[in-house]
């Protein structure tokens, strides 16, 4: 008897963690309806203000910012908040989406829209729903994680193809020549697969990069109307 309740206990666990699920997606679409265009920037959490990468994430920011697009992040500090940071001085939305971590889960203070997620993959779907272009910094296995799984989706076409950019060419190129010479060659990947990365060291050339991208894009849509 005893072991029968304990199992209708961590049933009804389960049930009520679907609902703490749909809460959180709730809150993520109402905050961000009416964001877009925006991008998202990832990259470590550990990176320091006086640090190159620290910099350029908030020059990055700054200049898409001026361009009109709001920028999205995981509103934690390092590059977060360095473009958290850029996204304000430019004066546009500045989009931090927070987890709770044991550690980093204080949301820096330069986001003006702030959002506290419990659960990854609620985060995640926020990250990529409202993203007209990713931009990724150097960073760690939570960087790398997003990176793979957004090639993921737009390989399999669960989302429509944007602009994937690597910034830091030193710091991506034995990636890149990983992919090249051991995953594409033992055929896992296809050329066309590694064609989705734009590999960056200016923050001009990302923001080059994304305002065409958006620009075009604009022009396809105008044409499908007509």
């Amino acid at each position: 008897m005893p072991e029968r309740y304990e199992i209708n206990a961590l049933e009804k666990e389960e049930s009520w963690r679907l609902f703490r699920y749909i809460g959180e997606l709730v809150e993520g679409f109402d905050k961000l309806s009416g964001i877009e265009p925006a991008v998202t920037i990832y990259g470590a959490a550990v990176a320091k203000p006086d640090q190159a990468d620290y910099k350029n994430a908030k020059k990055i920011a700054f200049l898409l910012g001026k361009q009109g697009f709001n920028i999205v992040t995981g509103g934690g500090p390092g590059i977060m908040e360095a473009a958290n940071l850029g996204a304000s001085e430019a004066g546009v939305k500045s989009v931090g989406l927070n987890i709770v971590l044991p550690q980093e889960q204080q949301c820096n203070t330069y986001s003006n829209v702030n959002i506290t997620f419990n659960h990854f993959f609620v985060r995640k779907i926020m990250l990529v729903k409202y993203a007209t272009a990713f931009v990724i910094m150097p960073g760690g296995l939570g960087t790398l994680d997003e990176l793979t799984e957004v090639l993921t989706l737009i390989q399999t076409h669960k989302i429509k193809p944007f602009p994937v950019i690597l910034f830091n060419s030193v710091f991506w190129r034995s990636f890149l020549d990983w992919l090249q010479t051991v995953v594409l060659v033992n055929g896992y990947i296809s050329e066309s697969d590694l064609q989705l990365l734009r590999l960056c060291d200016q923050p001009s050339e990302v923001e080059d990069i994304v305002s065409s991208w958006y620009l075009r894009q604009a022009i396809v849509g105008r044409r499908a109307i007509d």
